[in-house]
Formats: structure tokens, C-alpha cells, sequence
């Protein structure tokens, strides 16, 4: 597994299909605001479908002028449309399904055993530098109100 990034650290970059296929790459996702990414094991199980369901109940603390919010998983794009839509995500997920776990290696989060993405949430600033981690392995949950503090921190 690659190293975590830190925070100081320059953020590896993202290169990837949202759920709708349209390419999202780490620059402009950062061009003027934050960026959120929240690595999450597999749509539509429960733990992950508990912590998104909270970030989109809190998304204008998460997604405003300050801060956009994206989910990466190794799932597919049409499962993560799928699942978007049945639970009304409304931030970018997206799928690092190939090459398989690219991204999520790269922030030191792949799981080689089972192929998934663990549990790593990263805010990275328009300058593309790592400014707070969290990592959490496979079945742990993420405490969302870490996440809140570090939003407010900006």
C-alpha cells in the first residue's frame, strides 16, 4: 500500500469518471474552493450509505463556496449513478474503477485484499495540498463530526 499523504503533503492527483461519465480531474475540482474527498468501501452497503446520507444532510456546510464535496470508490460508474440516485446524493461520486484502485492507492487507501477503497477522507486546498486526513479501516465508521470541525477550521 502507498503512503497516506500528510497534511503539507502536495495531494495525488485525481483523474476520474463522476457517475454520469463526465471526467473530473483534481485542478479544476480545486480551482477556486476546497476539496472534500471521502474514499468509501462500496455503494449501497450501510456504513458508507450512513456517511454519505450525513454529509448530504449537512451539504450546504459541506458544498458552498468554500468546500465541494466528492466520494471515490472502486465501484462502477452505473452502480454509483444507481445508488445516487435512490439515496439523492447531490456532490460528484466518483469511480476509480480502472485501472482498478488507481486513485485510492495513491492516497494510500486501497485495500489490495478486497480491491475497495478503505475508509480515508482528505481536504485539499486550491493549491492542491493535503490540509487534514482521516483514515479509517474496512467496518469502522467515520465520526462526521471530525469532518465538520475541519470545514469550520477553514
Amino acid at each position: 500500500m502507498t503512503t497516506v499523504p500528510r497534511v503539507g503533503d502536495r495531494a495525488p492527483e485525481l483523474d476520474l469518471p463522476d457517475q454520469h461519465g463526465e471526467r473530473r480531474l483534481l485542478p479544476e475540482l480545486v480551482a477556486d474552493r476546497h476539496l472534500l474527498v471521502v474514499f468509501f468501501p462500496f455503494a449501497f452497503s450501510s456504513i458508507c450509505t450512513g456517511e454519505l446520507l450525513e454529509i448530504q444532510l449537512n451539504i450546504d456546510e459541506f458544498v458552498n463556496d468554500r468546500v465541494q464535496v466528492v466520494g471515490v470508490s472502486c465501484d462502477p460508474t452505473s452502480s454509483l449513478r444507481a445508488w445516487a440516485a435512490q439515496e439523492g446524493y447531490r456532490f460528484p461520486l466518483l469511480s476509480d474503477f480502472w485501472p482498478h484502485g488507481r486513485a485510492a492507492r495513491s492516497y494510500g487507501v486501497l485495500d489490495e485484499g478486497t480491491g475497495a477503497a478503505t475508509r480515508g477522507t482528505f481536504l485539499v486546498d486550491p493549491d492542491r495540498v493535503v490540509t487534514w486526513s482521516l483514515v479509517h479501516g474496512p467496518g469502522e465508521e467515520r465520526p462526521i463530526g471530525l469532518l465538520h470541525e475541519a470545514v469550520r477550521g477553514l
